[in-house]
């Protein structure tokens, strides 16, 4: 074999093409760097608060793990309360949008989806405090009379209504829809032979979207609801401005005992802070940062597990 025929033979790379390749790397790495520079910063300035007491840091009860703790229980327990009302709803809609309404309907709903994702937060804790708390005080009162029993709804019920409950309502809200947004775009990718096909064997409309839309759209749901999962894991000011937080931990959902989140901690205890006291919150924000990161990990170990799921690798 000849030199020239063993040759690798390259494509001529054009100005423009060297030039957005090395823009694509450096917007790359740029990400990366950014992601350590805030993981590097959240671990320098906590180490101070891990090792801290009481005398060392007034915010403290105890010790950082104690304190911590509740937190980290009232981020994930708000996250997936409001994971597990909004998921459904997503795809209901995302459904109805892309096989069930009219198409004019359906483009009209598709916009209101978009610019419902665009609300700032602090319009959906004014909406939380003024309307959602007040109008939900008569359901949270049958609950606990007619659904007492169960341990999630005893309890004496909160006469504000801004609970652990309330604040999972409006995190469904607002992680509603960015997770139809991505339900639907995944529903509208589905092949159409398969759909074809599906109502040729004289499957309903039903029968086809549950065996051909709903497989073809499973790692994009599950994405969507990692994405939904992370973005209230996350939020602050309208958890900080619904949720009347006394800490601790409890799984009551109607009582005015509910347990506070990371995020709406640190923004609410942040302005008084001091010393120590800001390293706690560091800390605490760390924790928030590891939570986040591990959900994403375990998402993307699922997906590359299962076979269905190889497409979305």
């Amino acid at each position: 074999m000849s030199v020239a025929s063993s040759a690798r033979i390259r494509a001529k790379q054009r100005p423009g093409d060297r030039i957005f390749s090395t823009t694509a790397v450096v917007a790359g790495g740029l990400i990366v760097a950014t992601l350590g520079a805030v993981a590097l910063f959240l671990i320098i300035q906590s180490l101070p608060a891990l090792p801290a007491t009481r005398d060392e840091a007034s915010i403290l009860r105890t010790n950082f793990w104690e304190y911590v703790g509740p937190l980290i229980f009232g981020t994930v327990w708000a996250a997936l309360l409001a994971l597990v009302m909004a998921l459904p709803l997503s795809l209901g809609i995302a459904l109805f949008i892309t096989h069930y309404a009219p198409r004019r309907l359906a483009a009209v709903l598709g916009y209101i989806v978009d610019l419902l994702a665009a609300v700032p937060s602090v319009v959906f804790g004014l909406w939380g405090i003024g309307v959602l708390a007040p109008a939900v005080q008569p359901l949270y009162q049958w609950l606990n009379a007619n659904l007492g029993w169960i341990p999630l709804f005893a309890g004496e019920v909160s006469g504000t209504g801004r609970t652990i409950l309330t604040a999972a309502i409006v995190l469904a809200v607002m992680i509603l829809p960015i997770m139809t947004a991505i339900n639907r775009e995944i529903f509208l990718q589905t092949p159409t032979l398969h759909e074809e096909a599906a109502l040729a064997l004289g499957a309903t409309r039903w029968e086809m979207i549950r065996m051909a839309v709903l497989p073809f759209g499973a790692p994009g749901i599950l994405s969507a609801g990692v994405l939904g999962l992370g973005r209230a894991l996350g939020e602050t000011m309208a958890v900080a401005m619904v949720l009347s937080a006394t800490g601790g931990i409890s799984f009551r959902l109607l009582t005015s005992e509910n347990p506070s989140t990371i995020a709406a901690n640190i923004a609410l205890s942040f302005p008084e802070a001091f010393a120590t006291n800001i390293n706690v919150l560091i800390a605490t924000g760390l924790i928030l940062f590891i939570v986040t990161f591990a959900v994403n990990a375990i998402a993307r170990w699922i997906i590359g597990r299962r076979k269905e799921f190889s497409g979305a690798n």
